[in-house]
């Protein structure tokens, strides 16, 4: 490529951290219109990269390159003025602002409201992303709260468009539009650096792909002349295992909901409407949907920490809707919740406490109400042992893991504990895929042994690769649960869209 088909050149660029070398010696180019995509697992160091590129860190040694001249962005405004705008995976709205509000937050110069909501609907419109610039944000399903971080890059007119995982709170009819847009943008000449998880979504939107390992280059590619699998193992580095299943008789009901109905603890959460389903012994159930659409409530719900009428959740016959998370531990009913830090773990305690948290019951780790510290250590050890968590010993702080090497110590903890029913919340959630495939193997070796499991998450084909029947979330309704075998794209996307039967969906609270 010549210098003026460039538009950003990333040339040896290394960042350290203590004890981390985050990206070293790294080099890559994007063309004007060009959609590049940045592979690698947790840690590759694709969100340090992004951050440099962005003004949000500075490269220790290296330099990047725009159009030719030096490009050294000391803070993010930089960047934008230059011509870079990010797309972050986590966004950064206020709920109780309308949207028109939202992106002049967002904006240097912001126009007054009456001339930028006009804009807002101009562009929304020109690019496929329609959005009521009057709209409160807190009101906004997940894809619709991504099209007002889109919206807001695109009023600045920028030349290179970063995006990170910005499909993983997208319904497959969602992820169609977004790519539309973005296949717009690249035809005027607008440059996408691409990340994400996701291999096929790349094989179909990319020109091109830059693979990180540890902090280093180790590869670039087309992805449309790769597989999905083959891109997978330049990432990991060796051959990956598809998850094993074992088909199993399926037992009795173990766990049942009728016409539950709880309304959300979170005045922006979801509440739950009517939910019905049972699940057997040995059956994985994989229940889908866009963010926010009442999975963690339905989670809550579960666990005891949302407590219903008492005959609304039955397990093994005996109604426990009434009971808390200690008393449907001891019975046999686990749960691992989506958030990590500060749900499932607490940060500032050490692994071994960590594992006390849940564990005691079950384990057996107290004694006339006493920690048997030796034997609570132990089972920290074995976490960290079956479970390949990367981690010094058990005496670290939960918040020192990477988030990957916390979500394995997280499942694994409860896996450890046998239980008759496990219910867990975007299991694989920022995990990358060697990992990802181990915590999905742990899931289905418990059903095998005859364990029901309950797997709601957001990642379409890890609900494929394990599920016995699926079943969708939308706006606190769950729709009947189908066999997964033979369940297509578009039916899956119709379902977690709220189009089930219309006559189970009028069942309000």
């Amino acid at each position: 490529m010549g210098n003026e088909a460039t538009l950003l050149a990333v040339e040896g660029v290394t960042k350290a951290y203590p004890g981390v070398v985050a990206n070293d010696k790294v080099s890559f180019s994007v063309a004007p219109g060009e959609v590049h995509a940045l592979l690698g697992e947790n840690g590759a160091g694709k969100s340090t990269l992004v951050k440099m590129i962005y003004g949000l860190v500075r490269p220790d040694s290296g330099r990047m390159v725009w159009k030719g001249a030096p490009y050294e962005p000391a803070t993010p405004h930089a960047a934008r003025s230059t011509g870079v705008a990010m797309v972050f995976q986590h966004f950064s709205l206020f709920e109780a602002l309308n949207v028109a509000e939202n992106v002049a937050l967002g904006m240097e110069n912001p126009p007054p409201m009456r001339q930028l909501s006009v804009r807002i609907r101009e562009v929304s419109e020109t690019y496929g992303l329609p959005l009521d610039p009057d709209r409160l944000v807190g009101e906004l399903s997940a894809g619709e709260r991504q099209r007002v971080e889109i919206i807001r890059c695109l009023l600045q007119d920028p030349k290179l468009l970063i995006m990170d995982e910005p499909t993983s709170v997208l319904t497959p009819q969602e992820v169609d539009i977004l790519f539309e847009t973005l296949r717009k943008l690249s035809a005027e000449g607008t440059a996408i650096l691409y990340i994400s998880h996701k291999l096929e979504e790349i094989r179909s939107l990319c020109n091109s792909a830059t693979i990180l390992r540890l902090g280093k280059v180790v590869g670039t590619t087309n992805p449309r002349e790769s597989s999905a699998r083959e891109l997978a193992e330049m990432m990991v580095g060796q051959t990956l295992h598809t998850p094993n299943r074992e088909s199993a008789d399926l037992g009795e009901i173990v766990v049942e909901l009728t016409n539950l109905s709880i309304k959300s603890a979170n005045p922006f959460g979801t509440s739950l409407k009517g939910v019905t389903l049972s699940v057997r012994q040995g059956e994985v159930l994989g229940i889908g949907g866009v963010a926010g659409n009442g999975q963690d409530e339905l989670l809550a719900a579960l666990s005891g920490e949302a407590l219903s009428t008492p005959s609304a959740i039955k397990f093994k016959g005996k109604s426990i809707g009434n009971l808390g998370p200690n008393a449907r531990r001891g019975l046999g009913l686990l749960a691992a919740p989506e958030e990590r830090l500060g749900h499932a773990a607490a940060p500032d305690m050490s692994l071994t406490e960590n594992a006390a948290l849940t564990g005691t019951i079950r384990r057996n780790l107290a004694s006339k109400g006493f920690l048997r510290w030796g034997a609570v250590e132990d089972f920290a050890k074995e976490i960290i042992a079956n479970f390949d968590v990367r981690t010094p010993g058990p005496d670290n702080a939960a918040r020192s893991l990477s988030g990957g090497n916390l979500q394995k110590f997280v499942i694994g903890r409860e896996v450890l504990q046998d239980p008759d029913v496990l219910v867990v919340n975007q299991p694989t959630w920022g995990v990358d895929a060697s990992a990802a495939a181990s915590i999905r193997q742990a899931l289905l070796d418990m059903a095998a042994k005859g364990a029901a499991v309950i797997c709601i998450s957001q990642d379409l084909d890890e609900l494929m690769e394990i599920s016995d029947r699926f079943a969708a979330l939308n706006e606190g309704r769950l729709t009947p649960p189908r066999p997964a075998k033979g369940l297509t794209v578009d039916e899956i996307g119709l379902m977690m869209g709220g189009a089930h039967d219309m006559e189970v969906a009028h069942v309000d609270a």
